[in-house]
């Protein structure tokens, strides 16, 4: 990731460089649906788009997640762009699912357990406006974010609870090199997930549960 604030920058630099930007590549699209099936989307921003695009894609009934930038002003905004600040998006995901096989509450149930939601400035070791969470709704899913938001929220105390759920945007997919990022580089992803804590982080935030 870019803007780095921790302790042993250069190995931060040489071994993850996560979330960095790289030579630019065309937006990678959603993944066909097999014919006959159901398809809802539901939009998430939890950090760096690597970590949130992993948690989601192996879940049954998830059809596709697609890293992304959401919530802001510029149109098509590039990666460099967004970390550079000023256009107003966030990383996200837009999770294409089947409700048959799986709610939005459930998503919506699961992204607070992948998340610190008690961290107004970013997540684990990525810091800056550009990896706030949220949850992206629209008109009709926002009472169902809403519930799962104060569920969750009694579980750490509603003070501590800072991710919101915002009103859906326009979703803009990121790079190509982004998609799929911790299955095409299981080595890296590793070892960014390890060096940023996010195991140990979400085991303090939520009791033992990751």
């Amino acid at each position: 990731m870019l803007n780095r604030r921790s302790l042993f920058p250069a190995l931060l630099f040489v071994v993850i460089a996560a979330c960095s930007s790289g030579e630019a590549a065309e937006s990678a699209p959603a993944a066909p649906a097999a014919p006959g099936t159901a398809r809802e989307t539901a939009v998430f921003a939890g950090g760096c788009f690597w970590s949130t695009e992993a948690n989601f894609e192996h879940m049954p009934g998830v059809i596709a997640a697609v890293s992304g930038f959401t919530g802001g002003s510029v149109r098509a905004p590039t990666y460099d762009q967004v970390v550079r600040g000023g256009t107003g998006h966030v990383e996200a995901v837009q999770v294409t699912y089947d409700p048959a096989r799986i709610s939005y509450r459930q998503l919506v149930d699961a992204f607070w357990l992948t998340i610190d939601p008690t961290d107004p400035d970013g997540q684990f070791c990525d810091r800056g406006p550009s990896y706030a969470t949220a949850v992206f709704a629209t008109a009709a899913q926002k009472p169902v974010a809403e519930a799962s938001r104060r569920a969750a929220a009694a579980r750490l105390a509603p003070a501590r609870f800072v991710t919101p759920v915002r009103d859906a945007a326009r979703f803009w997919p990121a790079e190509r090199h982004h998609q799929n990022f911790a299955r095409l580089n299981p080595v890296r992803y590793a070892g960014y997930s390890r060096f940023c804590g996010r195991e140990a982080r979400l085991r303090r935030v939520w009791g033992g549960t990751d």
